[in-house]
This record gives C-alpha cells, sequence and structure tokens, in this order.
C-alpha cells in the first residue's frame, strides 16, 4: 500500500473490515500487531521510562492500550492500568486483551497520579468517537494537559475528530501519535498539529489487497513531488530551457515583497525574472538583486508587451489596492493568456472584491484569511476543515488552489489533494508567501507540468523553512533564511 495516502474515518473501518474477513486476519490479531508497533516507538522515543500510565477506554482503542500495558509489563515495566470501564462488560478482541493482561498478573489501578509516570499512554478513544468527551474521561484528558509528562497516542489522540481534526470539546495533547494500518485524515487537519506531535505509521502487515476498494482522500507531498517538479538537467541545457518568470507587484513603500519573489523565483531555478513595478523603486531592486531585470510601470499600458516573453506570471507581491494596483491586476489578467499564472496576496483580495473568471493555468496562494474573503465565509468555517475549503476553492474559481497555513493543501484539477507535512510555526511572518508564490511561478516557469510544479514549490519551502529554524531558531525566522536555504532542499544531479 502507498502509507501517503489519507483515508476519512469510514474507509479506515471498511479497510479494517477487508483485513479480517478478506485477508483473514484476526481483530485480537491485529490488536496484538498495533500494541506491539506502539510499544516498539515507545521504547525507542522513550528508553529510561520505566514507569507508565495507560489510559484505556472500553473499545478497540482501549484494548490496544490493554496489550501494550501486557508487554510493557512482561518487559520488566511498572505499569498502571487506567481502565474507563468495566472489564466484564468489554466484547470482542478488548476483552481478549483484558484476559490476556489479567493471565499475566496485571491489575486495573484505582488510583494513578500522572507526575508520577514517565510516559502516559492514551489509549481512550479511537477514530470512532463524535462526540465531546465527558465525565471521567475528560477529567483525564484535562489532568494529562495540565501535566508536563510525555503522551504517546494510539492512532489518534483522544478527542481529535478523525476526519477534521479538530477538537470535540476538549482534546488531548501528544508528544507522538503512532497511528494503525492507514493514516487519517484527521491527523492533518484542522488543529491537528497541536495535539499530534509527531505522527508515525504502523502499517500492521495489513497486505495490499485490504485496500484494493479503498479510494484515499488525500495524500502527502513527498520526495517524488520535488522530483517531479525539478527533473534532471541535461548537460546541453542553457537559460532558455529554464523558463522567464515575470512578477508584477511592489506598490509605493512595499518593494521587499516583489523583490523576495524575486529572490526566491531565482533560487528555485529559473532562467530569467523581469519585476514589473512601481518607477518610487524600480532602480533600487537591481542594485539589491544584479540578477533581476526591471520594468518601471507607471501605468498599465505597456503590459501586454513586457508579458510577451514570459513563461508564467506572479502577480500580488506587495501589488497593494489602489488605482495602480486594480489597472496592472486587470492587465495582467487580461494578457496572462494560458500561461501558468500565479496570484497572492492583494491580487487575490483584489478578485475577491470583484470576482472574474480565472484561467484553468492560474494558481491561487491564499491564506485562510484570504480564503474566507475569496470564499464568502468567515476565517473559522475555512479552518474547521481546511481540506474542504481548498477544494472548495478550486470549485469556485476553476483553477490549483494552495490554502497555506499550519498544514498547507494543494488542489488541482484531476488531482489526489496534497497536504504538505513539513513547515513550522516560525514561518509565520511577513513575506514567507511572498517567497513561496516565487518558488511556484520560477518553477512554473521551467515548464514543469502546473500541478507537478506547485506541488513541488511547496514542499520545498516548508522544507528550507524547516532547515532556516534548525539553524536561526523558530523565533526571528527571516524569509531570507528560508530562500537561502532552498538550496539544500531541492533534488541533486
Amino acid at each position: 500500500m502507498d502509507d501517503s495516502r489519507l483515508y476519512l474515518p469510514e474507509t479506515v473501518r471498511a479497510i479494517d473490515a477487508a483485513a479480517i474477513e478478506q485477508c483473514g486476519i484476526a481483530v485480537f490479531e491485529l490488536m496484538r500487531r498495533a500494541a506491539k508497533a506502539a510499544y516498539q516507538e515507545l521504547r525507542r522515543r522513550w528508553p529510561e521510562a520505566r514507569h507508565l500510565l495507560v489510559l484505556a477506554g472500553g473499545g478497540n482503542n482501549g484494548g490496544d492500550g490493554i496489550e501494550l500495558a501486557r508487554l510493557a509489563m512482561l518487559d520488566g515495566r511498572r505499569v498502571e492500568l487506567v481502565l474507563l470501564a468495566d472489564p466484564t462488560q468489554l466484547r470482542g478482541a478488548a476483552a481478549e486483551a483484558w484476559s490476556a493482561f489479567e493471565a499475566a498478573g496485571g491489575t486495573r489501578c484505582q488510583v494513578a497520579h500522572v507526575d508520577a509516570a514517565d510516559v502516559i499512554v492514551d489509549a481512550l478513544f479511537g477514530i470512532g468517537l463524535s462526540r465531546a468527551i465527558d465525565g471521567e474521561a475528560a477529567d483525564w484528558v484535562a489532568r494529562v494537559n495540565r501535566g508536563k509528562r510525555p503522551v504517546l497516542a494510539l492512532d489518534i489522540p483522544s478527542g481529535l475528530d478523525a476526519c477534521t481534526g479538530m477538537p470535540l470539546g476538549a482534546a488531548l495533547g501528544a508528544d507522538a501519535t503512532i497511528t494503525f494500518i492507514a493514516r487519517k485524515l484527521g491527523l492533518y487537519q484542522g488543529s491537528a498539529a497541536a495535539c499530534v506531535g509527531d505522527v508515525v505509521f504502523a502499517d500492521c502487515d495489513v497486505p495490499a489487497g485490504a485496500f484494493a476498494d479503498a479510494e484515499a482522500a488525500a495524500r502527502l507531498l513527498t520526495d517524488e513531488d520535488l522530483h517531479a517538479a525539478w527533473p534532471a538537467r541535461g548537460a546541453d541545457m542553457h537559460k532558455g530551457h529554464f523558463g522567464h518568470l515575470v512578477i508584477v507587484g511592489g506598490q509605493p513603500g512595499m518593494p521587499g515583497a516583489a523583490l523576495m519573489a524575486a529572490r526566491a523565483a531565482l533560487r528555485s531555478g529559473v532562467g530569467l525574472v523581469t519585476v514589473i513595478t512601481h518607477p518610487d523603486h524600480a532602480a533600487m531592486l537591481p542594485l539589491v538583486q544584479a540578477e533581476l531585470m526591471v520594468k518601471v510601470a507607471d501605468d498599465a499600458a505597456p503590459l501586454r508587451e513586457w508579458l510577451e516573453p514570459a513563461s508564467a506570471i506572479v502577480c500580488g507581491p506587495g501589488l497593494g489596492q489602489s488605482d495602480w494596483s486594480r489597472a496592472l491586476l486587470n492587465a495582467v489578467l487580461e494578457h496572462a493568456g494560458s500561461r501558468p499564472l500565479v496570484l497572492d496576496a492583494d491580487a487575490l483580495n483584489l478578485i475577491a472584491e470583484a470576482p472574474r473568471p480565472l484561467s484553468p493555468q492560474a494558481v491561487i496562494t491564499p491564506h485562510p484569511g484570504e480564503a474566507a474573503r475569496l470564499l464568502g465565509c468567515s476565517t473559522g468555517e475555512v479552518q474547521s476543515d481546511r481540506l474542504a475549503a481548498a477544494q472548495a476553492l478550486l470549485d469556485r474559481w476553476g483553477c490549483t488552489s494552495v490554502l497555506k497555513g499550519a498544514g498547507t493543501w494543494v488542489v488541482a484539477p484531476d488531482a489526489l489533494s496534497a497536504f504538505c507535512p513539513a513547515g513550522n510555526p516560525g514561518m509565520g511572518v511577513g513575506g514567507m508567501g511572498d517567497v513561496l508564490s516565487g518558488i511556484i511561478g520560477g518553477t512554473a516557469a521551467g515548464r514543469s507540468p502546473l500541478g507537478d510544479a506547485v506541488r513541488g514549490a511547496v514542499l520545498a519551502h516548508a522544507r528550507a523553512g524547516d532547515i532556516a529554524a534548525a539553524q536561526c531558531g523558530q523565533v526571528g525566522l527571516l524569509p531570507s533564511d528560508l530562500i537561502d536555504a532552498l538550496s539544500k532542499v531541492l533534488p541533486r544531479p
């Protein structure tokens, strides 16, 4: 199976059923495989942990926790198992797990102290939860979240919606989550990043046949996306093979946005970059970045001629919302033709203000606030189901959509929606979006297929941000730090 694919909860349940009914794997055997993988991860991550607190519910997720508790106990660990169900009421594989735990000498803990444990295992609720956690379970979630002990969540942190990634009331915050058999969509959406910690995947040796009828909801971006966006260069190639990007933006007082986009495009490997910008600062740009060509735009009249040599266009960085801005955007939309056109920042706000059809070759790159304006909804609605919002952008505007934020989504026509698993909070600073636009534009100008260019650019941008954060720290991370790190993430010959 392809472990980069993401599935809805109902699809995961169908995969589980196929593994049991078609592949002949008993439910308790699946539980044992999951618990073994989880315990191995716990030992790898916290090798010195001797005292475990396992919080288990009454379903199969709780059964996974009970079996992990048995394995840890047999391995010489001190285990406190808090079971939030009557053991006599357990059914199926969870009951088998309890019987095995008791046979190994395990008992149910009546009083446990969160701060005494070296590691806490969250096995309260799995992907079937559809309501807010209450009662004793809610008390445990609150106690764990207030504490400072490391937490390993089994399959999904308790309280997190397995589809949207939004908390169902309160959700438990984990340092790591090990998810079993198939990756759940909710681990990569909404508020998941604040709950899941590091996500580890265990396939539990489920055969590919169990996935034969399973349709993925999305997938993760991977190294293959980088190689698709930046194929190997032939020894006889020259700058003409790598495209000419034209960037339109930079109103008075905002030359930096266009400059950052241009610098990022150059670092992404484009052959030529021209910036069309306001006369107030046009002379300054090539002094800062000598490789740039600059056109002075008092008005939009010359744009048709200046756009002619472009193999891709970026419009929006520092564009503003003045009459000058509107005139340039209108000219770009009129004369872009069938070339890739990346629209960002104020270009998106102007389009939301005065909607017009966009080319299928356009790419829109909104952050949540801009996405809300483009969709005529609230930012909260966008964030409550980010994949659905990204898909709505594609439906509304008919072009590839990049919904930026904590966990960027790329939704393109005739392609599986893709989630970017890289990136960090230090990238939440002005100018990072301009850099992304430049990378997308520079990659698309190189004549990679548009979808490939966008997906590769999004992943490269995020990975470069992670490298820059590792070098500089997240606090005070600058877009220019990311640009300097780009060469470390792009494929090498």
